[in-house]
């Protein structure tokens, strides 16, 4: 009987966790440059004593993320910026690190940090500060070029270039959402050099490459998956109780 519960909740465990996946996905759909994580199950046979396998687990894995490029749209604001090709933005991340993403709505907060998602953008020589009160625009090749209210276009002065990097791999996705190169054989992250041939679109943004649609119904199918094996377990549970009976009887 227990062959039968544990492969039922192998299945529903796994089912539950890739429902996450799928619902974090969706959550981002209209999320600037999202890379939609992917997710992946396997058979694994039980090993013990017996001469042939007798249940099959499930185990569930995240074989990493989907790289396609989302949509493009273009919005005519000076600070939102599209990345072309494999490049991508250095930013600051949460240990002090330096992390990547393709996600392009630049901000200014009250001191003058540009950021992105909270996160300050990296330049040549580490954050980038704008002036205050200035218009900002990005070049093609990332330089930031701003000038003062009321000023005469010559009083237009390069304040910083971003970080764009250009990896020959595949990046890992971090528990943040950030990106990063995969760690050396001592475990140590390196930062990617910067790319001069990198470039982005300005007035325009990526979109998220996860389709409403196929996530949602990725959804339905997950949940049906999950209620299939909690009818097993609630099956093999009958089942006991009805062996327990008819031993009772014959006791």
């Amino acid at each position: 009987m227990d062959r039968i519960l544990y492969t039922a909740m192998s299945g529903a465990k796994q089912s539950m966790d890739q429902q996450s996946v799928v619902s974090h996905n969706l959550a981002n759909v209209d999320t600037a440059g999202f890379r939609a994580q992917l997710h992946a199950m396997r058979a694994v046979p039980v090993q013990g004593e017996a001469a042939l396998a007798t249940r099959t687990s499930v185990v569930a894995s995240t074989p990493g993320s989907d790289f396609t490029p989302g949509p493009m749209t273009t919005t005519g604001r000076e600070l939102d910026v599209a990345l072309e090709g494999n490049a991508w933005i250095a930013v600051q991340a949460p240990d002090g690190g330096e992390a990547y993403t393709r996600r392009g709505d630049l901000q200014v907060d009250g001191d003058g940090l540009l950021m992105i998602a909270g996160r300050p953008v990296i330049g040549e020589g580490g954050p980038i500060i704008v002036p205050l009160g200035s218009s900002v625009s990005v070049g093609a090749d990332g330089t930031l070029s701003a000038i003062g209210p009321g000023e005469d276009p010559d009083a237009l002065v390069d304040v910083g270039r971003l970080k764009l990097v250009t990896p020959d791999e595949s990046l890992l996705r971090g528990e943040d959402g950030l990106f990063r190169p995969a760690p050396g054989p001592e475990g140590d992250v390196a930062a990617l050099p910067a790319d001069e041939n990198a470039r982005v679109a300005s007035g325009a943004l990526e979109g998220s490459n996860v389709s409403a649609i196929e996530a949602m119904v990725s959804m339905i199918d997950v949940a049906r998956r999950y209620e299939m094996q909690m009818k097993v377990i609630g099956t093999a549970d009958e089942n006991a109780q009805r062996a327990n009976h008819l031993l009772s009887i014959q006791g």
